[in-house]
């Protein structure tokens, strides 16, 4: 298989890392990510100019991309900058409203005039949508929910919140705009919120659309472990820098050989990593979609964090810091774990699913 870039997608990495490189330092990151609004407006409005948001979703629907490997290429260059911008849920919100034909909102998001977010997760939902409680019923022309939703990623200041909840048709999608939020950051930066809803109106878009919402989920985890592939990559750059420079008994740290040893097997595990990404990106849309997206995200979720322990071992005190990047790096890739269902999710996830179902 050639893992080589093609040139459209080879110059969209090279301007988003251009863009990270001149215009988002730490300090700039910092200032936004853990305060409301939990993101920098400015920064939004160049990324959808650089047509990240367009890279989301096809021609046919107003952007340039919508491929997984697109996707990916764009979450790791956010995932190498460490950027804490709310693009995981609108990369979800936008592929749904896309796929209901909801181009009028789908452009606004594209533009960078409009954000969204998608509301799944329950206390006690991470995974299996079939534990979904929260309810919707007609009323009149439209919808009331009712019920909890958790975790809900970027929704702090998206002015397009997609809910999942369960109608008699199944489990529904519907469009709510002036939600009541319980809004926070999560424990490594960017915007988070919970959601209470007691007769919440809200408009319709699928009374079934768990097909639609699985599909999105995976193309999410997709995105998060491309994220990390980019987070880990720049965690090693920082490491073989940090050791090839620090002296300890006259000699550099990268001349000892347990060392060395040691950072060869952030690479191996890396390139493990980065390979599982380039397979399951290539399956999305596949029967093998599911299985691939739960194989990757089992698999991140244990490289990341060891990487991260390591790059921190391995940099000593200094490594803990608030003011070095690799343990805001280290606490990216730990929360990357939790998001969207963690390794011990996708295990159990991956022996749910039928053995030999896999494409050779």
């Amino acid at each position: 298989m050639d893992f080589t870039l093609s040139e459209e997608r080879r110059l969209l990495s090279e301007s988003l890392r251009r863009y990270f490189s001149d215009n988002y330092d730490l300090a700039r990151r910092n200032a936004h990510a853990n305060g409301a609004p939990y993101h920098a407006a400015s920064v939004w409005s160049d990324l959808a100019g650089l047509g990240v948001m367009g890279g989301f979703v096809s021609e046919a629907d107003g952007g340039f991309g919508g491929g997984a490997a697109v996707v990916a290429v764009i979450f790791e260059e956010i995932g190498r900058a460490l950027c804490a911008e709310p693009l995981l849920g609108t990369l979800m919100g936008v592929r749904l409203l896309a796929g209901f034909g909801r181009h009028d909102l789908v452009e606004a998001i594209v533009s960078g005039e409009s954000r969204a977010a998608l509301a799944v997760v329950e206390p006690q939902v991470a995974c299996n949508l079939d534990a979904i409680e929260a309810q919707a019923r007609q009323a009149g022309d439209g919808w009331l929910l009712s019920g909890r939703k958790s975790a809900v990623y970027g929704a702090p200041g998206a002015d397009l919140l997609l809910v999942a909840a369960r109608s008699e048709a199944g489990i529904g999608l519907f469009l709510v705009r002036d939600a009541e939020l319980a809004a926070t950051s999560m424990i490594d930066g960017g915007g988070v919120a919970d959601i209470v809803m007691e007769g919440l109106p809200a408009e319709c878009l699928a009374a079934d659309a768990l097909p639609a919402i699985d599909d999105v989920l995976d193309l999410g985890r997709i995105a998060l472990g491309a994220e990390a592939v980019g987070a880990m990559d720049r965690l090693i750059e920082m490491t073989i820098d940090y050791v090839r420079q620090r002296r300890q008994f006259g000699r550099a740290l990268s001349s000892f050989q347990e060392l060395r040893h040691r950072v060869v097997d952030m690479v191996m595990e890396l390139e493990q990593c980065r390979s599982i990404i380039i397979r399951a990106a290539a399956s999305f849309g596949t029967p093998d979609q599911a299985r691939h997206a739960a194989m990757a995200k089992n698999l991140i979720g244990r490289m990341g964090p060891r990487i991260a322990e390591e790059a921190i071992q391995l940099h000593g005190g200094i490594g803990m810091t608030w003011e070095y990047p690799v343990s805001h790096y280290a606490k990216r890739l730990v929360m990357i774990d939790h998001q969207l269902g963690d390794r011990h999710d996708h295990a159990l996830r991956l022996a749910a699913m039928p053995r030999g179902a896999e494409a050779a």
